[in-house]
């Protein structure tokens, strides 16, 4: 069972938790993790995935054979930090590290 199950992601805070009690530097596979107190999130951006998956329905409700539809890899990522986290766990931020961060939770 991975981070991004159903199942754990239901779980967050509780998993975040443990994390933070234990002083464990932690990277969340999903955002939701982070929004629930996690240290930080890189990964694929779901928002961008469902546009993306809205254009393929798109085109095959159109008519479009969906093998003959391209193989696409994600071309958006998304890198959050949480700073009360950092601070929890001892963590100092460079400000270069921040300053690549999409969204910084402080």
């Amino acid at each position: 069972m991975t981070l991004n199950s159903g199942v754990l992601v239901s779980h967050a805070a509780q998993i975040v938790s443990l994390a933070e009690k234990n002083r464990i530097p932690a990277t969340y596979t999903q955002v939701e993790y982070v929004d629930a107190g996690g240290l930080m999130f890189y990964g694929v951006s779901l928002v961008d995935l469902s546009y993306r998956a809205a254009t393929f329905v798109d085109k095959i409700l159109k008519g479009a054979k969906p093998a003959h539809l391209p193989v696409e890899q994600p071309t958006k990522f998304e890198f959050v930090i949480n700073l009360k986290a950092a601070k929890l766990t001892g963590l100092t931020i460079p400000p270069n590290v921040l300053a690549r961060a999409d969204r910084v939770i402080r």
